[in-house]
């Protein structure tokens, strides 16, 4: 383990290689052998992944071809890639995407199995006859390698993975997806991949970029029923809207709820997107166990709904909360603020991002949020907040001992007094310019008081981007 995890994070895929041949236990798992997630995003990792991969392969060839030799001792029967960060823009030399890892693991379980058929083939022809035919049946098989991983397909990588867990299933390599991300297939082309996935191994399932709406989810979501520990669903961008109430839409939902309430170890729900206006108490309502985890950003909600869901009993066990996008200078203060003051004991993780706050919305928040004794992460991106709101924010939740990162937006006192520029040839109109030297001295201001504090660990920012959102599975 420790010349592996020396391998991995110098880069030596060689070396990789020749320690998969010999390797002595039956578990090889990436995470716990390398270290921290934070190790694993930081070093050279795709030749590395690669280089694992074929080394397996290429045991697996060995053992089939010469199925009572065990002399290089190795006796690996778990990979385990889950958990290695993804890098889907390349930003890293050598970073992997969960996507290329995916087309990676699945043409390996292909090439495997197409190379124990013609090893059987060959035995049958080497051996003649009916009993020829039943010595080469009968010959020991390798007992294989399930490789445990997140995969991620979408139309280009459909077909390869498609035939990977179906031809692969029974067959030395074999894929145990433990997270599965789709975008952008077609219903049958979804349905066919979860009735192909082991149904053990599966915690959450991400269907993104999908207009479903609610007659595809009521032919996808009966699939998800065989999978016992599926505890995450995201359905963001689903095209569900139910803003104008119909006969058709009334049993849509009821079809929704009934098919929510099959899922029994069902904590995280991500409808994101979705016009839900009303309706949230109906398709919530068939759920056996309260939600840890719910993001309903730019759901269109309403005060009842809000109503509903702080009077609920998931409202004590919410740990994550995203309501991004909805307009709390109106009529939704209020019920947030109860919600707030209901799941103040659990909450870690609260996004308000873009929700046409001003700083006389924040002041009201502010003693409801202090009571949030173990928040982590607080979200306020895109709202209308001066830099003297976000100072008095600072300041008064530096009491709260797990808050790490604020995502603080622009102030609104550092926008020079200018009309709206427009970009010529485009429609778009784009906000005011921003006064570069009032953001400085807002973010020194910021940064001073940081520094005042003794709070280190405290992150305060105006990136949205790159912080690493906490992850469900990680709270």
């Amino acid at each position: 383990p420790i010349l592996f995890q020396a391998a991995f994070l110098d880069g030596r895929p060689l070396v990789l290689r020749d320690l998969v041949a010999a390797w002595p236990f039956p578990v090889l798992n990436f995470q716990r052998l390398v270290g921290r997630r934070e190790l694993l995003r930081d070093h050279p990792c795709k030749l590395c992944v690669q280089a694992v991969i074929l080394a397996v392969v290429a045991q697996l060839r060995q053992q089939l071809e010469e199925p009572g030799r065990h002399s290089s001792g190795c006796r690996l029967r778990v990979l385990d890639v889950t958990g290695v960060p993804d890098d889907p823009a390349g930003r890293a030399p050598d970073g992997m995407s969960v996507w290329s890892g995916t087309v990676a693991l699945a043409k390996a379980c292909v090439e495997v199995s197409k190379h124990q058929r013609e090893f059987q083939r060959r035995g049958s022809k080497r051996h003649k006859g009916r009993s020829g035919a039943a010595t080469a049946a009968a010959a020991p098989q390798p007992p294989g390698v399930d490789v445990h991983a997140d995969l991620f397909v979408n139309g280009t990588s459909y077909g390869i993975l498609r035939d990977a867990l179906q031809t692969g299933a029974a067959g030395p390599l074999r894929l145990k997806c433990r997270e599965f991300q789709a975008e952008k297939l077609s219903l049958a082309g979804i349905v066919s991949l979860l009735e192909s996935l082991d149904p053990s191994c599966v915690r959450r399932v991400d269907l993104r970029f999908r207009n479903l709406g609610l007659t595809g989810l009521s032919v996808i979501l009966p699939h998800l029923s065989r999978f016992p520990e599926l505890r995450s669903l995201k359905l963001q961008y689903s095209n569900v809207d139910v803003r104008r109430p119909t006969p058709e839409s009334a049993i849509g939902i009821r079809c929704l709820a009934g098919q929510l309430g099959m899922l029994p170890s069902l904590r995280e729900l991500n409808l994101g997107s979705s016009r839900l206006s009303g309706n949230l108490r109906q398709i919530l309502c068939d759920l056996q166990a309260p939600l840890e985890s719910l993001e309903l950003a730019f759901c269109s909600l309403v005060p009842a709904d809000l109503a509903f869901l702080s009077q609920s009993f998931h409202a004590p066990a919410l740990k994550r909360l995203d309501l991004s996008g909805h307009d709390f200078s109106q009529g939704l203060l209020e019920p947030l603020r109860l919600l707030l003051e209901e799941t103040s004991a659990s909450l870690l993780h609260l996004d308000l991002m873009e929700c046409r706050m001003a700083d006389s919305h924040l002041d009201a928040l502010l003693p409801t949020l202090r009571r949030c004794s173990r928040l982590r992460f607080l979200g306020l991106y895109g709202n209308s907040l001066s830099t003297a709101a976000l100072k008095d924010l600072l300041q008064k939740t530096l009491e709260l001992p797990d808050l790490c990162l604020v995502v603080y937006p622009f102030p609104v006192d550092c926008y020079k007094p200018e009309p709206p520029r427009r970009v010529p040839g485009s429609r778009r109109i784009y906000e005011e310019p921003m006064d570069g030297e009032r953001l400085a001295a807002a973010t020194a201001e910021i940064s001073q008081l940081l520094a005042n504090s003794g709070r280190t660990d405290l992150v305060w920012t105006y990136n949205p981007y790159g912080h690493g959102a906490l992850d469900y599975f990680s709270l």
